[in-house]
């Protein structure tokens, strides 16, 4: 198919000004060109110029400025800094700063973004006529999910910083670079941005400078990406054979994870789900070594570079991961070890303080009381028989992450426990527990939901005082009052 070649209509080339009038403003603004370079640049300022008034390319048409302002300053990046390559410039327009930089150094691979289709049309003239190798342009629209690599961007578009380095997250490499080229009075733009993007940006370079022999005044600002987009951590973690990409149903690791969502699955695998970013993201750096996989959709960011070396990052289609993530976070998941509990025999006793005893049923109550065990500095819990998975995803997601910093064990029934054992049950028709003292050692025993405390243990039971109109509390609720009392009671 033959490539579109835009028709040359508007004004014809200037004949006031020539090739020497060019060379003699770049040179006092201190660029030197080679006759090649000048004629590429001449050949580019006439295509400019021809085009202009159908295209709407620029607004400045007097030939000094046009040189000083469009050229120049475009180039004037590169003689403060170092541009790494492939550089890509974003919202390019007419092809500035690309092409200009691209003319002056032309070792940089340059990338010219542009969405409007009838300037597209023109960079790609202007790239073939004056023969620029090793420059593409990207005829759409850059976006968060734009994965074409680069390590760096450039831009003198009149976006915010902030947007511009929202729409890079896809293609911009780690410790890539984000130029922006901008007037003088941006510094509460800059701050914005580096609020903003503390975590995956840092602000590197903020140059004030002046286009030589003019009043115009430029700030260069320079932004260096700390975290890695999509396409790098895949990149390393393929390396490694850590990148898992999922797609079907009937995958083999897709249908082990969701056997997780159940107690049976959990009991059997050994592993479970940890669902919501910061108890995902404390899991990780935290205990790591329980961590076996990292977990999301090409709708979240990639894991960190830093995920330890034993972990694998499962990638799964969005529809996949949404019938993984049942707690409705949005948010990635983690694959962690879930080993067999320790039993906890009656005749084991207590150690000293308070042992949390555990029968309900409800995922969430297990989570919630385990969270509050360890919120009031009981470590030890026990799980009976009747008990719900402590991995449950629903019970992991109600302790915030607590149940992976408890020591877990499992217990009989709560049909079997003695009324001989130090106990202290929660119970409407128990003593006062503000009235209470707690032994030394002792199980805290909340009754099952909806049956509570089985009628033998009802002689070691204490309550709290509640307002008749209310028959009983939630059976985790009422345990977290019990330890707050516990707590009380040791500190006096």
């Amino acid at each position: 198919m033959k490539k579109k070649t835009i028709p040359r209509t508007g004004n014809p080339p200037e004949k006031t000004h020539g090739k020497t009038d060019m060379a003699s403003i770049l040179a006092r603004s201190g660029i030197t060109f080679s006759e090649y370079q000048l004629n590429q640049l001449w050949s580019y300022h006439k295509l400019l110029r021809e085009h202009n008034t159908r295209l709407n390319l620029t607004r400045i048409h007097n030939f000094t400025r046009m040189v000083e302002k469009l050229y120049v300053d475009s180039i004037l990046p590169a003689t403060l800094m170092d541009l790494p390559s492939p550089l890509m410039d974003i919202g390019t327009g007419a092809g500035m700063p690309g092409i200009p930089l691209k003319i002056a150094f032309p070792e940089i691979r340059v990338i010219l973004a542009e969405s409007r289709q009838n300037r597209v049309e023109f960079l790609e003239t202007a790239v073939k006529e004056i023969g620029l190798d090793g420059t593409t342009v990207v005829g759409r629209m850059i976006h968060p999910r734009f994965t074409m690599p680069v390590n760096a961007v450039i831009t003198r578009a009149v976006e915010q910083v902030a947007g511009t380095l929202a729409r890079i997250e896809g293609c911009l490499a780690q410790n890539g670079l984000a130029v922006f080229m901008k007037g003088p009075g941006c510094a509460d733009e800059i701050k914005a941005a580096a609020d903003r993007f503390s975590g995956a940006f840092h602000l590197l370079k903020d140059i004030a400078y002046i286009i030589p022999h003019t009043p115009h005044q430029r700030r260069l600002v320079v932004f260096e990406r700390k975290s890695a987009p999509l396409w790098q951590v895949k990149e390393i973690l393929m390396t490694d054979d850590r990148l898992r990409e999922i797609e079907s149903e009937q995958n083999a690791t897709f249908r082990d994870l969701k056997k997780l969502l159940t107690a049976k699955g959990i009991k059997k695998g050994e592993m479970a789900l940890v669902a919501g970013k910061k108890i995902v993201e404390e899991t990780v750096s935290d205990r790591s070594a329980q961590c076996v996989a990292w977990i999301s959709s090409a709708e979240h960011g990639p894991p960190t570079t830093n995920l330890p070396p034993h972990m694998c990052w499962y990638l799964l289609s969005p529809a996949l991961f949404r019938e993984l993530d049942v707690s409705g976070t949005h948010a990635p998941l983690l694959l962690v070890k879930a080993p067999a509990l320790a039993a906890w025999h009656p005749e084991d006793g207590f150690a000293e303080g308070c042992t949390v005893m555990v029968p309900f049923q409800d995922p969430e109550n297990v989570g919630t009381v385990i969270r509050s065990a360890v919120a009031f500095g009981v470590r030890r819990v026990i799980l009976l028989a009747e008990a719900a998975h402590p991995y449950h995803p629903k019970a992991m997601r109600a302790s915030g992450g607590a149940v992976l910093k408890a020591d877990l064990f499992t217990g009989p029934s709560i049909n079997d426990i003695a009324p001989d054992l130090p106990l202290v049950c929660l119970s409407g028709d128990g003593e006062d527990i503000g009235q209470f003292k707690f032994p030394i050692a002792f199980g805290l025993l909340a009754g099952i939901e909806g049956t509570g405390i089985p009628e033998r243990l009802r002689k070691n039971a204490v309550s709290i005082p509640i307002h008749p109109a209310v028959e009983s509390l939630n059976a985790a609720t009422a345990a977290a009052i019990a330890l707050y009392e516990w707590t009380k009671n040791v500190q006096k």
